[in-house]
C-alpha cells in the first residue's frame, strides 16, 4: 500500500514538475505582452478545459507531458490579424530568450526548493561517495531465517574483534584484488576459517587477519539457503549534514552547483548507456548509473517511501527537476534550446547583416530544420523506449 503510495505521490510529483516546466514559458510569455492561446498538461482527449481571459486551460486525457500554444512561437504558425503584432517570433531577443528559458528556469527553482526541504528536514548528503570497498558501520554477525528475517544478536562482530576500522579501505581479501563491494562480499563470504585483509588506512597499507563467523544466508527468491562466512560489516556511507533555515540557502545553492555539474556529466554518458541498456534488456545485469524512464523513477520513488526514505524520495525528485533543465537546454529541435539556438542565431546574423547596412533577414525557416529534429525525435523515442523497456524486465534495484 505505502509502494503504490509512493509510486503515485511520485508520478504526481514529475507531473508537476512538467506542469511548471510550462507554467514557466505561459507566465514570462504572458509578463512580456504574448498571446497565450493554450495551456494544457497532458497529450490527448481532452477531459476538461476552461478559459480565463484570452487563455484555454485544460486536462487532457494522457499525463505525459503538457504544452503551452503561445501565438506566433514561429514564422510558420497561422495567426489571426489581431494576433499579428504581438507574435512570439516578431518580439525582442531578450522576450524571446526570456520565454523560451522560462521553462527550464522554472525546474531549477524547483529543484533547488526540493534540496532546501531537504536540508532542513532531512540533512543533504555528501555527493562524493566513499571507496566502493571502504567499510562502515561494524556490528555482530545475526543470523537469517529462510523468509529473510535476521535474527536478533548482541556483542562485537568478527570484525570489530580483529581491529577493523570505519573508513579502512579493503583491496584484497585473502590475496585475492576487489574492486567493488559485490567482490568484497562474494570473496568473504567463501571463507571458512581465518584469513587476512589488505587495506589502506591513513595513506598505509595494513594486513589484518580476521576469523569470520559461519551463518545462513537466502536468496531472494526463497531458494535454498547455504552457510557463508559473514564478518558483520557494512560499506562506508558520509552521513547527511542538517541545516536550519537560513544555513540551508547557501549550502543548498552549492549542493545545487554540484548536482547539476553531475547531471551534466549524466547526460553526457547517455548515448553510451546504449550498450549497457540493452544487455539489461536482454537479461543481463542492470547497470545502476543507466538512465530511468518516468515509470521507472516513478518505482524508484514507490520503493523509497516503502521504506521510509522520504529524503531519497526527494532528492531524485530534485535530480529529475535537474535533469530535466539541463535536457532541455540542448541545442536540438523541438526542445527549448533549439529555439534559444535558433533566437541566438537570427540575433548575430541581423546584427552582422546591420554592420554591412542591410536590413534583418527572414525569420529561419523551420521547414529547413524539419529532418534534423524528425531525426532526434525519432532517435529519442527509441532511447525511451529502451528504457522503459529496462524498467519493465531489469528495473534498478536500490535495496536488497
Amino acid at each position: 500500500m505505502v509502494f503504490a503510495l509512493g509510486f503515485v505521490l511520485f508520478a504526481l510529483g514529475i507531473t508537476l514538475s512538467i506542469a511548471l516546466h510550462e507554467c514557466g514559458h505561459m507566465w514570462t510569455a504572458q509578463a512580456t505582452g504574448m498571446k497565450v492561446r493554450r495551456y494544457f498538461i497532458g497529450f490527448g482527449p481532452r477531459i476538461f478545459s476552461f478559459r480565463r481571459g484570452e487563455t484555454e486551460y485544460g486536462l487532457k486525457a494522457l499525463p505525459l507531458g503538457g504544452f503551452c500554444d503561445i501565438a506566433g512561437m514561429t514564422a510558420l504558425d497561422e495567426l489571426r490579424p489581431e494576433e499579428l503584432d504581438r507574435a512570439m517570433y516578431r518580439q525582442a531577443t531578450w522576450k524571446r530568450l526570456l520565454v523560451m528559458s522560462g521553462g527550464i528556469a522554472m525546474n531549477f527553482v524547483l529543484g533547488f526548493i526540493l534540496i532546501v526541504v531537504l536540508a532542513v528536514g532531512w540533512g543533504l548528503p555528501n555527493l562524493t561517495e566513499p571507496p566502493a570497498t571502504a567499510l562502515g558501520s561494524m556490528s555482530c554477525v545475526p543470523q537469517q531465517n529462510p523468509d529473510g528475517s535476521t535474527v536478533p544478536c548482541t556483542g562485537t562482530g568478527p570484525a570489530q574483534r580483529a581491529g577493523l576500522q570505519r573508513g579502512d579501505i579493503v583491496k584484497e581479501v585473502n590475496g585475492v584484488k576487489v574492486d567493488t563491494w559485490k567482490q568484497f562480499q562474494a570473496e568473504t563470504q567463501k571463507q571458512t576459517g581465518p584469513f587476512t585483509y589488505l587495506i589502506e588506512r591513513d595513506g598505509r597499507t595494513v594486513t589484518i587477519p580476521v576469523t569470520p563467523e559461519r551463518v545462513m544466508r537466502y536468496p531472494e527468491d526463497g531458494g535454498a539457503g547455504r552457510e557463508v562466512g559473514a564478518v558483520g560489516v557494512a560499506p562506508d556511507r558520509y552521513d547527511p549534514v542538517q541545516y536550519n533555515v537560513l544555513a540551508a540557502i547557501p549550502a543548498a545553492g552549492a549542493f545545487t552547483g554540484d548536482m547539476f555539474v553531475r547531471t551534466v556529466d549524466s547526460l553526457a554518458q547517455m548515448p553510451a548507456k546504449v550498450s549497457s541498456l540493452w544487455v539489461a534488456v536482454t537479461g543481463g545485469e542492470r547497470d545502476p548509473e543507466t538512465p530511468v524512464s518516468v515509470y521507472g523513477a516513478s518505482k524508484i520513488g514507490g520503493e523509497t517511501a516503502e521504506r521510509g526514505y522520504w529524503n531519497m524520495f526527494i532528492l531524485v525528485l530534485a535530480s529529475l527537476n535537474f535533469f530535466l533543465g539541463v535536457f532541455n537546454l540542448l541545442p536540438l529541435l523541438p526542445l527549448d534550446g533549439g529555439h534559444i539556438a535558433v533566437v541566438i542565431y537570427e540575433k548575430i546574423r541581423n546584427t552582422i547583416r546591420g554592420w554591412k547596412g542591410l536590413a534583418p533577414g527572414a525569420p529561419v525557416n523551420y521547414l529547413k530544420l524539419l529532418p534534423v529534429t524528425y531525426v532526434f525525435v525519432v532517435i529519442g523515442g527509441a532511447y525511451m523506449l529502451l528504457t522503459l523497456a529496462a524498467d519493465i524486465v531489469n528495473p534498478i534495484r536500490l535495496f536488497p
